[in-house]
């Protein structure tokens, strides 16, 4: 009687070691796969994936991440149909989307220089006008925030002059109550879609 209530207990003792090891195990891949080492990545099952910007106000991610999402339907969509042309498309837009969300492109967590912020820039000019409606247009206040965080209003005048070069070479249009301008004019512009626009 003795001999097997030592071995109940024994074996007790060696299960309640394994499912000790196995749950601190479990913690310790949790822990892992959560925490990232370097700045601007996570750190999921061993891979390190770059960090949507932070500053990106909410409104503003959730329509970029939208159009991130329909231009990856996009692709899968393409590939099903065996579209080349359709899935060379939407792949252009989910490289917008996601340097305009900071997960490519530019490090938003670095110092940027102004080739950098004209390169996100004019993604998220693409991305957001690509989330609208066709007739749709956007601020260049909307660009700036996306790119600018707290700091924005700084960006306005690289956002307007960037605008207007990529009206030059027909990406974009900028408009003033309707109707088409020039660089040099004042007061408020929308930004809508150029004739050469990929979208």
């Amino acid at each position: 009687m003795r001999f097997h209530a030592l071995r109940i207990c024994w074996l007790g003792w060696c299960w309640g070691r394994v499912t000790c090891d196995a749950l601190f195990q479990r913690i310790g891949d949790m822990t892992e796969n959560s925490i990232s080492t370097k700045e601007g990545y996570t750190l999921i099952k061993g891979r390190h994936w770059r960090c949507t910007d932070p500053d990106i106000p909410d409104n503003l991610r959730q329509q970029l991440v939208n159009e991130l999402m329909a231009a990856r339907r996009g692709v899968a969509a393409g590939k099903k149909a065996d579209d080349d042309k359709a899935i060379a498309a939407a792949r252009a837009r989910v490289q917008a989307a996601k340097v305009a969300l900071g997960e490519r492109g530019p490090k938003w967590w670095l110092e940027m220089d102004e080739a950098a912020y004209r390169e996100r820039a004019e993604a998220v000019m693409v991305a957001l006008l690509n989330s609208r409606d066709e007739d749709s247009s956007i601020c260049p206040s909307e660009v700036a925030r996306v790119i600018g965080g707290d700091s924005w209003r700084d960006l306005m005048p690289l956002v307007r002059e960037l605008a207007f070069e990529l009206a030059d070479v027909e990406k974009m249009v900028v408009t003033q109550k309707g109707k088409r301008v020039e660089p040099g004019v004042r007061g408020p512009v929308r930004i809508t879609r150029g004739l050469s626009a990929g979208h």
